[in-house]
Protein backbone atom coordinates (compact mmCIF):
# COMPACT_ATOMS: atom_id res chain seq x y z
CA UNK A 1 0.00 0.00 0.00
CA UNK A 2 1.29 3.44 -0.96
CA UNK A 3 1.59 5.95 1.87
CA UNK A 4 -0.06 8.40 -0.49
CA UNK A 5 -3.40 6.91 0.61
CA UNK A 6 -2.91 8.24 4.14
CA UNK A 7 -1.96 11.64 2.74
CA UNK A 8 -5.40 11.97 1.17
CA UNK A 9 -8.03 14.13 2.79
CA UNK A 10 -10.15 12.24 5.29
CA UNK A 11 -13.37 12.46 3.27
CA UNK A 12 -11.67 11.00 0.18
CA UNK A 13 -10.21 8.11 2.18
CA UNK A 14 -13.66 7.42 3.58
CA UNK A 15 -15.21 7.42 0.11
CA UNK A 16 -12.69 4.85 -1.12
CA UNK A 17 -13.06 2.66 1.97
CA UNK A 18 -16.87 2.78 1.89
CA UNK A 19 -17.06 2.14 -1.86
CA UNK A 20 -14.72 -0.84 -1.57
CA UNK A 21 -16.52 -2.31 1.41
CA UNK A 22 -19.88 -1.91 -0.30
CA UNK A 23 -18.65 -3.73 -3.41
CA UNK A 24 -17.00 -6.58 -1.50
CA UNK A 25 -20.11 -7.06 0.65
CA UNK A 26 -22.39 -7.05 -2.38
CA UNK A 27 -20.37 -9.38 -4.62
CA UNK A 28 -17.68 -11.12 -2.59
CA UNK A 29 -13.95 -10.92 -3.19
CA UNK A 30 -13.73 -12.78 -6.51
CA UNK A 31 -16.60 -11.00 -8.26
CA UNK A 32 -15.98 -7.56 -6.78
CA UNK A 33 -15.26 -5.01 -9.50
CA UNK A 34 -12.55 -2.41 -9.08
CA UNK A 35 -14.30 -0.49 -11.87
CA UNK A 36 -17.36 -0.18 -9.64
CA UNK A 37 -15.23 0.79 -6.66
CA UNK A 38 -13.47 3.64 -8.46
CA UNK A 39 -16.75 4.85 -9.98
CA UNK A 40 -18.49 4.95 -6.58
CA UNK A 41 -15.44 6.50 -4.91
CA UNK A 42 -15.09 9.17 -7.63
CA UNK A 43 -11.46 8.38 -8.43
CA UNK A 44 -9.55 6.96 -11.39
CA UNK A 45 -8.51 3.33 -11.58
CA UNK A 46 -4.91 4.45 -11.80
CA UNK A 47 -5.29 6.28 -8.50
CA UNK A 48 -6.70 3.19 -6.78
CA UNK A 49 -3.75 1.09 -7.89
CA UNK A 50 -1.40 3.86 -6.84
CA UNK A 51 -2.74 3.54 -3.30
CA UNK A 52 -3.07 -0.26 -3.36
CA UNK A 53 -1.00 -2.53 -5.58
CA UNK A 54 -3.92 -4.85 -6.36
CA UNK A 55 -7.40 -5.91 -5.25
CA UNK A 56 -6.00 -8.32 -2.68
CA UNK A 57 -3.98 -5.59 -0.96
CA UNK A 58 -7.09 -3.42 -0.84
CA UNK A 59 -9.14 -6.25 0.66
CA UNK A 60 -6.59 -7.03 3.37
CA UNK A 61 -6.24 -3.35 4.16
CA UNK A 62 -9.99 -3.15 4.75
CA UNK A 63 -9.73 -6.00 7.27
CA UNK A 64 -7.05 -4.04 9.14
CA UNK A 65 -9.32 -1.01 8.99
CA UNK A 66 -12.14 -2.96 10.64
CA UNK A 67 -9.72 -3.84 13.44
CA UNK A 68 -9.17 -0.15 14.12
CA UNK A 69 -12.92 0.37 14.45
CA UNK A 70 -13.30 -2.70 16.68
CA UNK A 71 -10.57 -1.39 18.96
CA UNK A 72 -13.00 1.38 19.88
CA UNK A 73 -15.12 -1.36 21.47
CA UNK A 74 -12.27 -2.65 23.57
CA UNK A 75 -11.21 0.85 24.56
CA UNK A 76 -14.61 1.03 26.24
CA UNK A 77 -13.53 -1.71 28.66
CA UNK A 78 -13.44 -0.31 32.18
CA UNK A 79 -10.49 -2.15 33.70
CA UNK A 80 -11.51 -0.72 37.07
CA UNK A 81 -14.71 -2.79 36.89
CA UNK A 82 -13.76 -6.15 38.48
CA UNK A 83 -17.11 -7.85 37.87
CA UNK A 84 -16.75 -9.66 34.55
CA UNK A 85 -20.47 -9.70 33.76
CA UNK A 86 -20.93 -6.00 34.53
CA UNK A 87 -17.96 -5.38 32.27
CA UNK A 88 -19.55 -7.44 29.50
CA UNK A 89 -22.75 -5.41 29.75
CA UNK A 90 -20.83 -2.16 29.28
CA UNK A 91 -18.93 -3.61 26.32
CA UNK A 92 -22.16 -4.84 24.76
CA UNK A 93 -23.66 -1.36 24.94
CA UNK A 94 -20.52 0.22 23.48
CA UNK A 95 -20.41 -2.39 20.70
CA UNK A 96 -24.04 -1.74 19.77
CA UNK A 97 -23.40 2.01 19.51
CA UNK A 98 -20.33 1.50 17.32
CA UNK A 99 -22.18 -0.99 15.10
CA UNK A 100 -24.94 1.58 14.63
CA UNK A 101 -22.32 4.21 13.78
CA UNK A 102 -20.33 2.02 11.36
CA UNK A 103 -22.77 -0.58 10.00
CA UNK A 104 -20.91 -0.97 6.71
CA UNK A 105 -17.70 -1.91 8.55
CA UNK A 106 -19.43 -4.72 10.40
CA UNK A 107 -21.28 -5.85 7.28
CA UNK A 108 -17.89 -6.14 5.60
CA UNK A 109 -16.47 -8.09 8.54
CA UNK A 110 -19.37 -10.54 8.28
CA UNK A 111 -18.69 -10.99 4.58
CA UNK A 112 -15.02 -11.70 5.35
CA UNK A 113 -16.03 -14.45 7.76
CA UNK A 114 -18.03 -16.10 4.96
CA UNK A 115 -15.57 -15.43 2.12
CA UNK A 116 -14.72 -18.66 0.23
CA UNK A 117 -12.01 -17.28 -2.08
CA UNK A 118 -8.77 -19.21 -1.51
CA UNK A 119 -6.75 -16.20 -2.58
CA UNK A 120 -7.60 -14.29 0.60
CA UNK A 121 -9.19 -16.80 2.98
CA UNK A 122 -6.00 -17.87 4.75
CA UNK A 123 -4.69 -14.34 5.23
CA UNK A 124 -8.10 -13.10 6.31
CA UNK A 125 -8.48 -15.99 8.75
CA UNK A 126 -5.13 -15.23 10.35
CA UNK A 127 -6.01 -11.56 10.75
CA UNK A 128 -9.43 -12.34 12.23
CA UNK A 129 -7.98 -14.93 14.63
CA UNK A 130 -5.43 -12.37 15.87
CA UNK A 131 -8.19 -9.79 16.35
CA UNK A 132 -10.26 -12.27 18.34
CA UNK A 133 -7.37 -13.33 20.55
CA UNK A 134 -6.45 -9.72 21.25
CA UNK A 135 -10.04 -8.97 22.20
CA UNK A 136 -10.33 -11.85 24.63
CA UNK A 137 -6.98 -10.97 26.21
CA UNK A 138 -8.16 -7.42 26.85
CA UNK A 139 -11.51 -8.61 28.19
CA UNK A 140 -10.11 -10.56 31.12
CA UNK A 141 -7.55 -8.07 32.45
CA UNK A 142 -8.03 -7.29 36.18
CA UNK A 143 -11.15 -9.45 36.60
CA UNK A 144 -12.02 -10.36 40.20
CA UNK A 145 -11.93 -14.15 40.03
CA UNK A 146 -12.89 -14.42 43.72
CA UNK A 147 -16.49 -13.73 42.64
CA UNK A 148 -16.53 -17.18 41.01
CA UNK A 149 -17.56 -20.25 42.96
CA UNK A 150 -14.63 -22.08 44.49
CA UNK A 151 -15.63 -25.23 42.62
CA UNK A 152 -15.47 -23.48 39.22
CA UNK A 153 -12.49 -24.13 36.97
CA UNK A 154 -11.91 -20.57 35.82
CA UNK A 155 -10.00 -21.49 32.67
CA UNK A 156 -12.77 -23.78 31.44
CA UNK A 157 -15.44 -21.31 32.53
CA UNK A 158 -13.90 -18.56 30.42
CA UNK A 159 -13.66 -20.94 27.47
CA UNK A 160 -17.38 -21.66 27.77
CA UNK A 161 -18.05 -17.92 27.98
CA UNK A 162 -15.92 -17.31 24.87
CA UNK A 163 -17.81 -20.02 22.97
CA UNK A 164 -21.12 -18.51 24.07
CA UNK A 165 -20.12 -15.04 22.93
CA UNK A 166 -18.89 -16.34 19.57
CA UNK A 167 -22.02 -18.42 19.10
CA UNK A 168 -24.26 -15.51 19.97
CA UNK A 169 -22.37 -13.24 17.57
CA UNK A 170 -22.82 -15.77 14.79
CA UNK A 171 -26.51 -16.12 15.61
CA UNK A 172 -27.27 -12.43 15.38
CA UNK A 173 -25.08 -11.97 12.29
CA UNK A 174 -27.31 -14.54 10.61
CA UNK A 175 -30.44 -12.75 11.81
CA UNK A 176 -29.44 -9.33 10.49
CA UNK A 177 -29.49 -8.42 6.82
CA UNK A 178 -27.31 -5.43 7.70
CA UNK A 179 -25.90 -3.91 10.87
CA UNK A 180 -28.02 -0.86 10.16
CA UNK A 181 -30.75 -2.93 11.81
CA UNK A 182 -28.88 -3.59 15.05
CA UNK A 183 -30.88 -2.52 18.09
CA UNK A 184 -31.24 -2.86 21.87
CA UNK A 185 -33.25 -6.09 21.59
CA UNK A 186 -30.04 -7.95 20.72
CA UNK A 187 -28.34 -6.60 23.82
CA UNK A 188 -31.35 -7.64 25.89
CA UNK A 189 -31.18 -11.15 24.43
CA UNK A 190 -27.47 -11.39 25.29
CA UNK A 191 -28.20 -10.34 28.87
CA UNK A 192 -30.49 -13.37 29.18
CA UNK A 193 -27.64 -15.71 28.24
CA UNK A 194 -25.19 -13.82 30.44
CA UNK A 195 -27.54 -14.11 33.44
CA UNK A 196 -27.58 -17.91 33.10
CA UNK A 197 -23.79 -18.07 33.05
CA UNK A 198 -23.46 -15.61 35.91
CA UNK A 199 -25.81 -17.65 38.09
CA UNK A 200 -23.81 -20.76 37.27
CA UNK A 201 -20.40 -19.21 37.83
CA UNK A 202 -20.78 -16.77 40.71
CA UNK A 203 -21.06 -17.36 44.42
CA UNK A 204 -24.36 -16.29 45.93
CA UNK A 205 -24.47 -13.18 48.10
CA UNK A 206 -24.21 -15.07 51.40
CA UNK A 207 -21.09 -16.90 50.22
CA UNK A 208 -19.51 -13.63 49.21
CA UNK A 209 -20.30 -12.01 52.57
CA UNK A 210 -18.95 -14.98 54.49
CA UNK A 211 -15.84 -14.99 52.34
CA UNK A 212 -15.27 -11.30 53.00
CA UNK A 213 -15.70 -11.74 56.77
CA UNK A 214 -13.18 -14.56 56.86
CA UNK A 215 -10.37 -12.34 55.59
Amino acid sequence: MNEAFFNLQSDKRKRIINAAMQEFVANGYTSASTNTIVKDAGISKGSLFHYFSNKKDLYLFLIDHTNIVIQDVYEAIDLEEPDLFKRLSKIGFAKMKIQQQYPQTFDFLTSVLNEPAEDVRQFAGEKLAAMQESGFNQLYVNVDWSLFKDTINVEKATEILNWTMMGFSEKYRNKLATFKDVGPELLEEWEDYAAILKNSYYKDHSQRRNGDESH
